[in-house]
């Protein structure tokens, strides 16, 4: 045998001794519960081929409680163990409460006189009413729409609803009403009430009478009892 194939020989026994080596050493210094070969990090000795090295005390028992069981013999291991049983949920949190809302109209009648932005005694008294049933709920929010009748123009009556909303809004701030919670709008006099064939003729006390309805506040508690 020439020298170049004896020293390559020698190298290959000497790689085989030292991998069995410490194979060997590893293999002694894994814990006794362990059925696995582990290396000085604490991992799993892999083969070329990418399967685990056993010991000798492999067992399929012994490998369903390994660690490593799972990843190196999935498959010689009962299923719960490796593919446990999801936890049942627990029960379903109740849905929270949701915000409803609870819409009182206030007739402008009640609350300003006729053409006017000023609040009346007996509006007053309504919108007390109002105060209470808020502070009867969790609030979230106020709305405050004021509208008018079909007397005078457009512009007008856009600026006398919104007066009338925001004279709404400034009783209820000063009854305790956080301001942050009570939003304002004037309509004027798009949204009315009574019907195109209703309250016919020039303006007159009867037909002022007859437009009552169309003058108005609608309110909006929101919240959560």
């Amino acid at each position: 045998m020439n020298r170049i194939a004896r020293n390559s020989m020698m190298a290959v026994f000497a790689a085989t001794v030292g991998f069995g080596a410490s194979l060997a050493q590893a293999q002694t210094s894994a814990p006794l519960d362990r059925v696995y070969v582990i290396d000085q990090r604490g991992e799993v000795v892999m083969s070329g081929a990418g399967l685990c090295w056993r010991t000798g005390f492999w067992t399929p028992a012994g490998a369903a409680r390994d660690p490593a069981g799972c990843k190196c013999d999935k498959d010689l291991i009962p299923k719960e163990v490796c593919e446990p049983m999801v936890a049942k949920a627990a029960p379903a949190a109740a849905p929270a409460a949701k915000p409803s809302g609870d819409k009182i109209t206030v007739a402008a009648d009640a609350l300003f006189d006729f053409n006017k932005a000023t609040l009346r005694p007996a509006g007053k008294a309504k919108l007390d009413e109002v105060v209470a049933k808020a502070g009867a709920i969790k609030l979230e929010v106020i709305i405050a729409v004021g509208h008018t009748d079909r007397i005078g123009s457009d512009a007008y009556n856009q600026k006398l609803s919104e007066r009338r909303a925001a004279a709404v809004k400034q009783y209820l701030v000063s009854k305790g009403i956080d301001a942050n919670r009570v939003y304002t709008e004037g309509k004027g006099k798009k949204n009315p009430v009574t019907k195109p064939d209703q309250c016919l003729g020039k303006t007159s006390p009867k037909v002022i009478a007859c437009l009552q309805p169309d003058r108005r506040v609608d309110i909006e508690l929101i919240g959560t009892k």
